[in-house]
């Protein structure tokens, strides 16, 4: 099986999910919040994060059953925060994945309950998970506080936070570097950190998918500063060129375009050479490495 073809394989199994898992509901006094959060989380997103959580469940030889409800987890997480991102009060974008966004569509009221339900979801089936997991119930719940932490003050709030401080100020490499670890990579840290933690992996292959984590966090923001100057609004399906529009401190703006993309590939070469001790059951963790370098939105 190729790259593109395992991709599309553990993406149709997440949407195969996520769809059972919101259709159990119907409560008609629900069918409002229930239809502005679909709308978000089926609106066409890669599932670059829920992906990478099964990726490293088969890395590790773990049942992708097992680790399903963490990875659909993260991305309902993942979605909510792309709710709220969108708001007028945060960086006020009217599309998303070449889609209007929740709140041009449902109202602001209504785009920021659904992002409140999302992760409220999230977090009810990480402990209905944990609930159900028997012998394995302490390792479920080892794996769904590192997600709560991922996506709280120590991670991705807090890089939003400084995001917000940070517009139209001149920031340093390291602030950057912080923020972009927290706001993007640490969500896509808890992507990869998920299996292992619920499977109780050895310190040694803990400490290597940690490094790859590392590297594709960093990675995927510094694509997403240079795609932000190269690309188009057509084919990011969200307005290009707002860094500049919001006076933001990009690695573009800090370093140059080409070194920009010079400290990419870096990023990206590190990250692949940690999990080269795993062989070539790690080929597909290399590969998605190398999609996020080669991405066009």
């Amino acid at each position: 099986m190729n790259f593109e073809q395992e991709l599309n394989h553990l993406s149709v199994l997440v949407d195969q999910y996520l769809t059972k898992y919101f259709d159990q509901y119907d409560d008609p006094f629900e069918n409002d919040i229930l239809e502005s959060m679909r709308y978000s989380l089926f609106a066409g997103g890669k599932r670059i994060r829920p992906v990478l959580s099964l990726a490293v469940a088969k890395l590790l030889s773990g049942r992708l059953d097992d680790i399903m409800p963490f990875a659909a987890a993260i991305e309902m997480i993942h979605t909510y925060s792309l709710i709220h991102d969108d708001l007028p009060s945060m960086d006020n974008d009217d599309y998303r994945r070449g889609k209007l966004t929740n709140h041009k569509v449902f109202g602001e009221a209504m785009a920021v309950l659904s992002g409140d339900c999302l992760l409220n979801e999230a977090y009810e089936l990480l402990m209905k998970t944990a609930l159900n997991a028997g012998n394995k119930m302490e390792h479920a719940l080892n794996t769904a506080c590192f997600i709560a932490r991922t996506a709280g003050k120590s991670g991705m709030i807090s890089g939003q936070v400084i995001d917000i401080e940070s517009e139209g100020k001149a920031v340093s490499s390291e602030t950057l570097k912080q923020m972009y670890r927290r706001k993007t990579g640490a969500l896509l840290k808890a992507s990869v950190m998920a299996p292992a933690l619920y499977l109780d992996v050895s310190a040694s292959i803990m400490d290597a998918l940690n490094e790859y984590a590392d590297g594709i966090g960093l990675a995927f923001q510094i694509k997403d500063d240079i795609l932000d100057v190269e690309s188009s609004t057509e084919k990011l399906g969200k307005p290009a060129g707002s860094d500049e529009k919001n006076k933001k401190t990009t690695y573009v703006t800090l370093f140059g375009l080409e070194n920009a993309k010079k400290m990419l590939n870096d990023v990206i070469y590190k990250a692949v050479d940690a999990v080269i001790p795993f062989g070539e059951k790690a080929w597909f963790l290399k590969e998605i490495a190398f999609y996020i370098e080669k991405r066009a939105y």
